[in-house]
C-alpha cells in the first residue's frame, strides 16, 4: 500500500448487486465495453468525473457506494 493510501473501486460488487451485465451497464453508461472492464479490473490510472457520474446515474447509486478510500497503514 503507497504511503498515502489507495482508492478501491468497487464496480464488479455493484454490477452484481444490481443483478445487470457489464454489457447491459456499458450501454446505459454510454461507455464502450473495453473501457468498462478497465474500470472493473482496476486497470485505470486516473478517473474521469464525468464517467463516474454516469456509472453512478446507470447504477442509481453514490459515489461512495463505488469507490472507497484505504488509508494508509501507520
Amino acid at each position: 500500500m503507497a504511503e498515502f493510501g489507495k482508492v478501491v473501486m468497487h464496480l464488479n460488487d455493484m454490477i452484481k448487486a444490481r443483478g445487470i451485465s457489464k454489457t447491459q451497464l456499458s450501454y446505459m453508461a454510454q461507455l464502450q465495453r473495453t473501457q468498462l472492464n478497465n474500470y472493473c479490473n482496476g486497470k485505470i490510472v486516473r478517473i474521469d468525473f464525468d464517467i463516474l457520474g454516469r456509472l453512478c446515474t446507470a447504477l442509481d447509486c453514490d459515489i461512495c457506494d463505488l469507490l472507497e478510500y484505504i488509508p494508509p497503514k501507520k
